[in-house]
């Protein structure tokens, strides 16, 4: 987010507005709107200065300063830093700045960081609920899947995200599940895994991003309790995300599964693509994310059929900073189908940006 902008700047935008295309590039944007507060590095001028004791972000700090979309920086730019549940002190330009003037002064900003290993915010599009997007991030997020027909197991899966320098990322997921045994239900402890992607090409300009990635399954859960299924497993995928015109996105990944302490396991290959197009209401507010997947998998095994399923998905935002999001779809299969279908929903919390209840 661009952060907090105190009341001196507000008269250098005053200044833009009554005396017309005086500034015209970013930089003299920059310096005749925002350079009394952020200063003229970036890095935020001390708090002596600006008169209040709200930290200024370092747009130097290319963590901050990269991963996230262009229009969150630019709902903060227009309406103030309260349209994104930021500090009050950020004032709304909206009215003394252009679309275009804001556009480009965003962009000298982000600048700031001068380190092109970061891929660039414009490349975080939503996430999916199955297929994993290309994009490093700092994300939590719980996901509950059950089947609709007849409930005999509900599996509920934490996951923590934390991106690891410029381009890569740690994943770990622990999984819990309720299941229906002879005997009762069981519920406890599944496989946990834990997995590492890794950016191997991404360009803004086009739109795409490119990672290769790995996760290790271990045999955590119970089989005798149907929580596991005593299969350790070695699984290579890659990922691919492309931004489209008319804030149309598309994810796709493929991998394939290596069983490591049971020679007799077949191996598993796994395809999935989502697509889907980003939604604003009213312009600066709740952003939701139709999506559809397509998701396939195989065993390696002679005779073995292609499964193939179907997913239909909304995501939306909740907070006001929009970084606390929920999901929920319907997971149909396509063939096969002795395959009930699955409902699954999901919240996800972009941690980097603040904790789960600030931003509201």
């Amino acid at each position: 987010m661009v952060g907090v902008l105190g009341p001196a700047a507000v008269s250098h935008a005053r200044t833009i507005a009554d005396y017309g295309q005086a500034a015209t590039t970013g930089s003299e944007i920059y310096q005749s709107a925002c350079v009394a507060c952020h200063g003229p590095d970036g890095m935020g001028v001390p708090a002596s200065v600006v008169g209040f004791t709200t930290p200024l972000p370092d747009f130097t700090d290319c963590r901050f300063s990269t991963s996230e979309p262009d229009a969150d920086w630019i709902a903060t730019v227009h309406r103030g830093g309260r349209a994104r549940g930021l500090d009050a002190n950020m004032p709304a330009f909206g009215e003394a700045l252009s679309d275009d003037e804001i556009d480009r002064v965003i962009a000298h900003v982000r600048g700031f960081c001068g380190n092109e290993a970061w891929p660039r915010g414009r490349l975080n599009l939503p996430r999916a609920l199955v297929t994993e997007k290309a994009f490093p991030d700092n994300e939590a997020f719980m996901t509950t899947a059950a089947p609709t027909s007849y409930t005999d197991r509900v599996l509920t899966r934490f996951a923590y995200e934390h991106r690891l320098g410029p381009r890569s990322q740690y994943e770990i997921v622990v999984p819990f599940s309720v299941v229906q045994w002879p005997g009762g239900w069981n519920h406890g402890l599944g496989d946990i895994a834990v997995a590492f992607k890794h950016v191997v090409f991404d360009s803004s300009a086009r739109g795409s991003i490119v990672s290769a990635g790995s996760e290790f399954t271990f045999p955590t859960g119970k089989e005798t309790e149907g929580l596991g299924n005593r299969l350790a497993i070695f699984e290579p995928f890659g990922s691919f995300s492309q931004v489209l015109p008319s804030n149309v996105f598309v994810h796709a990944q493929a991998g394939i599964g290596f069983p490591l302490n049971i020679e007799s396991a077949t191996k598993e290959v796994f395809w999935r693509a989502a697509a889907g197009k980003t939604f604003t209401q009213p312009r600066w507010g709740r952003v939701w994310s139709p999506m559809v997947e397509l998701l396939g998998f195989r065993e390696i095994s002679f005779g073995e059929r292609a499964r193939w399923d179907l997913l239909p998905e909304l995501q939306v935002t909740l907070s006001r900073r929009q970084h606390v999001s929920a999901s929920g779809g319907l997971r149909i299969p396509v063939n096969l189908r002795t395959r009930s279908p699955s409902a699954i929903a999901s919240v996800l919390w972009e941690w980097h940006q603040g904790s789960l209840f600030a931003g509201w």
